[in-house]
């Protein structure tokens, strides 16, 4: 049996991928955050987004539950004519990758912490990771900190509450300020002057913590490293698309309650999006 990688090359040689969409999946709406980035890069591609809003946070949830949610959610977008798909899920990434590229014949393009770029961006030797606790207790962050964090000390602080909140469409106010002052306290007193947002949900609470933090402190987020690396696989299998004047669009698709989460895409993307329901499995 072909391999995945051959599979998808003989797709692209047929001269029919490189117009279809790409699928970009998360627990919920955090991985618009990512979706941003693959739109800045990628200005012609049309792509998909599904969020698991039924079952938000996957930070608390179990490993086998999360690797079957991200394999549902994988087949749905293939289903719907994917050419590649984007865990824009830091969570997700840990336990699922390798069961989706061995599932599927499209490139999977996944994220994890920053830990490299933070360790080389501190000057105090000190950096500090704001996660979920199902990354920060995942096998595949320890070997991040293994591989690459030598002699720099690494403070991690999960934050429960914060993927609720901006699921919610509330990215300030008092009660995200007072959960991060709680959070952000040990990396400060730590003497943190890297910040790694290792959830896609955190980029849109940057302007918050950017005022508690100040200018000097660098918070490192993936976004932009996954639109390059998702490029890059494109390019590769011969699948970009061409730039022929063509303004990709947009579908955004929902587990939870579409008449919920709206206002909520439509505050954290911008515009009138349109979000759909994804319908169950045997439903």
């Amino acid at each position: 049996m072909p391999s995945a990688e051959a599979r998808t090359d003989a797709r692209a040689q047929a001269g029919d991928g490189r117009n279809a969409p790409i699928g970009v999946f998360d627990s919920g709406l955090g991985g618009l955050s990512v979706l941003r980035a693959i739109r800045t890069r990628l200005p012609a591609e049309d792509l998909l987004y599904a969020a698991d809003a039924a079952r938000v946070p996957y930070g608390s949830r179990s490993a086998g539950e999360i690797r079957e949610r991200a394999l549902v959610l994988a087949e749905f977008l293939v289903g719907q004519g994917a050419k590649a798909l984007v865990i824009a899920c830091n969570t997700a990434t840990a336990v699922a990758a390798d069961a989706l590229r061995e599932r599927f014949p499209v490139p999977v393009v996944a994220m994890e912490p920053a830990i490299k770029p933070a360790v080389a961006s501190t000057r105090t030797g000190v950096v500090g990771v704001l996660a979920t606790e199902g990354t920060l207790s995942s096998a595949r962050f320890a070997a991040l900190l293994e591989q690459y964090a030598g002699s720099v000390r690494v403070v991690t602080q999960p934050c429960p509450g914060l993927v609720a909140a901006v699921e919610a469409g509330e990215t300030d106010g008092a009660r995200i300020r007072g959960l991060l002052e709680e959070y952000l306290q040990p990396l400060e007193a730590a003497g943190a002057d890297t910040v790694i947002l290792g959830c896609t949900h955190y980029p849109f609470l940057v302007p918050a913590l950017r005022s508690m933090l100040g200018p000097e402190v660098i918070l490192v987020e993936t976004g932009a490293a996954v639109a390059r690396q998702l490029e890059r696989r494109l390019a590769g299998h011969g699948l970009l698309r061409d730039p022929d004047g063509h303004a990709g669009s947009e579908c955004f698709w929902t587990t939870g309650d579409a008449a919920v989460g709206g206002p909520v895409l439509a505050r954290l993307w911008g515009g009138e999006p349109r979000l759909c329901a994804i319908p169950e499995p045997g439903a």
